[in-house]
Formats: structure tokens, C-alpha cells, sequence
């Protein structure tokens, strides 16, 4: 039989896992897997158990918001052996999952791992950490994960836009030397990002509309420091709208860039938090991890539907 092991975070989300537990699990069975089980008891549990465990199995699927991914990948990206991941996802915004067409309902995500088929995707190096797809510094980085669980749970998507306004009018400035190959930029900013995905906080766009997830290059948004109440409304005006193209923003593809600031830069990974940093490198390891997702024809036709899945 082919063996698996499954990884769950029964927190995630409102802990609606509990409720199609017995359906995904019959779901792998009837496919021929021997399914081994394993829900998460603290942070880092999913990581610690797939980097001892993993090299038994032929897939590795994981259910959890983005830190259960983010964790599941880093385990992964130790080893040379290959082992095609699967991902259920239950946390409140799943924005990887959203950009490759994973759907929302979990036992239609169950099913992509037995009928989907795996595809390459670029994973990040922070330093010495790795991220699944963004890196982020600034204003509102704290927000995902200091959201009350219990906010994400009642509220969802709007718990993180009401956790975030409390901290419009504490927004720091951070003056930061950024480096991307022969191209320096120092200026002050009070946001910048290094994704690779098509939705960012549940927001599509903001990273740009060509946004390839296995090109070898990250995009890299940075908003600069508004000078006046004026510019300050202007620039928020201009993020939502996606208008990254504005005066008030700077971005770029890299395959490496480099950030480098004389105070310590608070930093997210997928979510989490990242640690105080004052001097950075981020890599791109191109088509690092394999994934399955929903879509027959490989990663371009995932995003040529717009990175949904008709089952969400």
C-alpha cells in the first residue's frame, strides 16, 4: 500500500477539521493509502514530525492555516528526497492555497491529493528560515499573528482588518538599503513585501498581475513613507486599488534581494512571526517543493483560471 502522513492543526480555523475528519480519511483510504495520523500539539509540532517521519512515506499531506503549511514545507525543503505534499486548507485567509487552486472545502481539497496531480513551486530563503510565499516587513506584519484566535474564529478576514486599523496611526518608518543585483534603493519605508503569490491578506493584486509561482524570481513591493496626511491618504488610496505602479511605491522581480536597515526590522514569514532583523537575504529556490493541485495541465493552467477552483 502507499503510505502517507497526514498532519493537522485541530485549532486552525474554527476547527472545522473535526467535522470532515472521517470523510478525508476515507477519501485517502479508498485510494490505497495507508494513512498515518497526527494532529498537532503545540507550535513547530507539524515540522518536528514530518522532519523525523517523512522519508517513510510516499506523500505528505498537511491541513492548518498557512503557519501548519509554512512548517510542513521547512521540513520538507531538508531533504533531498522528493515527497509530492498535499495541503487541506482551514486557517481564516490561505493565500497560498487560494494562488495554486486549492478549494476551500476540505473534503473537495481531500480529493485533489488522489486526483490532481503535483506541480513545481519556487519556496523562499529568509536567512537561514525558510518561507512558503511572502516576506514581510512593517506596518501591519504583526497583525496575523497577534489576531486573537478567537477573533479569527468569529470574525475571519475582518478580524485581521479590524486588528490592523489599531495600528494606522503607529505605522514606524524604517530606512532601509534594499539590494537586487546591481540596483541599490535606500529610502524610507514603512511596508515592504517579497511574495510569490497571487493573493496577499486575501487581497488579489497586490503583488502585481503577472505573478508566475515557478519563474525562479520573487515580486518585491515596498511603500515608501507618506511625508504628510495628504500622501498618506493618497498611498492607501493607491493600495487599494493595486496601483503599485504609483510614486508612492517602488517594486520589482528579483531572484535574491537583499535589505539592510540600522534598526531592527520586524519581519513576518507566511504569517508567522520572523524575528528582528537588521540585515537580510532572500533567495528564490526555484521549483523546490512539489504540490498537488486541482488542475490537469500544470501550474500554467492554475493560474490562467485565476489561481480558484471551481469546487470553493
Amino acid at each position: 500500500m502507499k503510505k502517507m502522513l497526514f498532519v493537522f492543526n485541530p485549532h486552525s480555523g474554527k476547527g472545522l477539521i473535526r467535522q470532515h475528519l472521517l470523510e478525508i480519511l476515507d477519501i485517502f483510504t479508498k485510494d490505497g493509502y495507508e494513512v498515518t495520523v497526527h494532529p498537532t500539539q503545540a507550535k513547530n509540532d507539524a515540522y518536528e514530525k514530518v522532519c523525523s517521519r517523512c522519508e517513510d512515506f510516499d506523500s505528505i499531506v498537511c491541513s492548518g492555516g498557512d503557519g501548519t503549511l509554512n512548517e510542513t514545507i521547512k521540513a520538507l525543503m531538508k531533504f533531498e528526497k522528493r515527497i509530492p505534499l498535499g495541503y487541506i486548507p482551514s486557517g481564516t485567509m490561505n493565500d497560498f492555497a487560494s494562488s495554486i487552486g486549492i478549494p476551500k472545502d476540505m473534503p473537495s481539497a481531500a480529493s485533489v491529493v488522489v486526483k490532481g496531480e503535483p506541480i513545481s513551486v519556487d519556496i523562499g530563503s529568509f536567512n537561514d528560515k525558510y518561507f512558503t510565499y511572502i516576506a514581510a516587513f512593517g506596518a501591519f506584519t504583526d497583525v496575523s499573528y497577534e489576531t486573537p484566535q478567537q477573533m479569527k474564529n468569529m470574525f475571519g478576514s475582518l478580524a485581521y482588518i479590524m486588528e490592523g486599523m489599531k495600528r494606522l496611526n503607529t505605522a514606524k518608518s524604517y530606512h532601509v538599503k534594499v539590494i537586487n543585483g546591481d540596483e541599490t534603493i535606500e529610502d524610507d519605508f514603512i511596508f515592504g513585501m517579497t511574495s510569490n503569490s497571487t493573493s496577499v491578506g486575501g487581497f488579489k493584486g497586490l503583488s502585481g498581475t503577472e505573478v508566475k509561482l515557478d519563474d525562479g524570481v520573487f515580486e518585491v513591493v515596498l511603500i515608501k513613507t507618506p511625508k504628510n496626511l495628504a500622501e498618506f491618504q493618497q498611498t492607501i488610496n493607491a493600495f487599494l486599488r493595486r496601483e503599485i505602479d504609483s510614486k508612492y511605491f517602488v517594486s520589482f522581480k528579483a531572484k535574491q534581494v537583499e535589505f539592510h536597515s540600522e534598526d531592527d526590522l520586524p519581519w513576518t514569514l507566511d504569517g508567522e512571526y520572523g524575528g528582528n532583523c537588521r540585515n537580510v537575504v532572500i533567495k528564490n529556490n526555484c521549483r523546490a517543493i512539489d504540490i498537488f493541485t486541482p488542475h490537469m495541465g500544470g501550474l500554467e493552467a492554475v493560474l490562467y483560471s485565476g489561481g480558484t477552483s471551481e469546487t470553493e
